[in-house]
């Protein structure tokens, strides 16, 4: 048997991916976050609550869902796009075996790397670093540039785009499985959900528990973008907001209440996400790369 076909697809899928890389070895304080809706229903039941019971993290092929678009399936958009990035490695794998998407968080957000994706964010540990592959941009735009730990070129390829905040964002593939109890350093929440299900729930997960400085949008601001996703988004942000105010659990509470169409919701989340953080994104914010030899030696 070769050492090729011995290995598992996570570590053909590190490989590959490491031959493809190039550039220094990346800042080691920076973190990968998952970011998701906290308050959403998995399968009819709270997603913390499914998550207390397994205690892992699952992609969109275990579970089903995804807060970007559902081609989790043989065949479909994003089973090809793993198939592309990864040279197959997954292919034959089963769905618990693929990685989860995240994103680096190299502006160190407080909403996390990738808030399009939802308010809350897990917070990944260092260790997770060296599973970990990268790519810019967007997996979805079958990109040609990627990275891992110890060879990131891609800062300075995302520095020198200008993307809309939402689409600001180094996207990571954590491989192998992530485990609150170990490989998050914290759950990060929106204050709006202090005193709710929501804390209640995370605090049972068995991770530290932080919150971030929260979203908030007022109707008025809201008014001043139609032309960001579209009049009918912000006609429903306006409908749905209590008091002339939208903060994520407002617009959770209209996703579980299953009056709205769902891609209509997730619109109307762009626009929270997008203008109503007090936090913004600046250059300032990233750290240089250090080094080659000072920090990460390579993928283990």
């Amino acid at each position: 048997m070769s050492s090729a076909t011995s290995q598992t697809p996570q570590e053909r899928a590190l490989r590959h991916v490491t031959e493809l890389a190039s550039g220094p070895p990346m800042d080691p304080t920076l973190r990968v976050t998952l970011n998701f809706h906290p308050d959403r229903l998995l399968h009819g039941k709270p997603i913390l609550d499914a998550m207390a019971e397994g205690g892992v993290y699952h992609s969109q092929f275990v579970t089903g869902t995804s807060n970007g678009g559902l081609t989790a399936h043989p065949g479909g958009d994003r089973w090809r796009w793993e198939s592309r990035i990864f040279a197959g490695a997954y292919d034959e794998a089963p769905a618990h075996e693929r990685p989860v998407y995240g994103a680096l968080n190299f502006r160190r957000k407080p909403v996390g790397g990738a808030p399009r994706f939802g308010s809350a964010h897990f917070r990944l540990t260092a260790q997770t670093l060296t599973r970990t592959t990268f790519c810019y941009p967007d997996s979805f735009l079958e990109p040609s540039d990627f990275g891992v730990a110890a060879r990131m070129g891609l800062l300075d390829l995302t520095l020198a785009d200008r993307q809309d905040e939402l689409d600001d964002y180094i996207e990571a593939q954590v491989h192998g499985s992530v485990r609150l109890q170990c490989a998050v350093e914290a759950l990060v929440l929106d204050p709006c959900y202090r005193g709710t299900a929501v804390e209640d729930a995370a605090l049972r997960l068995g991770c530290p528990v932080e919150w971030h400085p929260g979203f908030r949008l007022g109707v008025e601001e809201l008014r001043r973008h139609p032309g960001y996703r579209g009049q009918e988004y912000v006609d429903l942000g306006s409908q749905i907001a209590v008091d002339g105010v939208l903060d994520p659990g407002i617009v959770g509470d209209a996703a579980r209440a299953g009056v709205y169409d769902s891609q209509a919701i997730k619109k109307v989340w762009h626009y929270l996400a997008r203008f109503g953080s007090p936090w913004k994104a600046t250059d300032s914010s990233v750290t240089p790369a250090p080094r080659e030899g000072t920090v990460l030696d390579g993928l283990r």
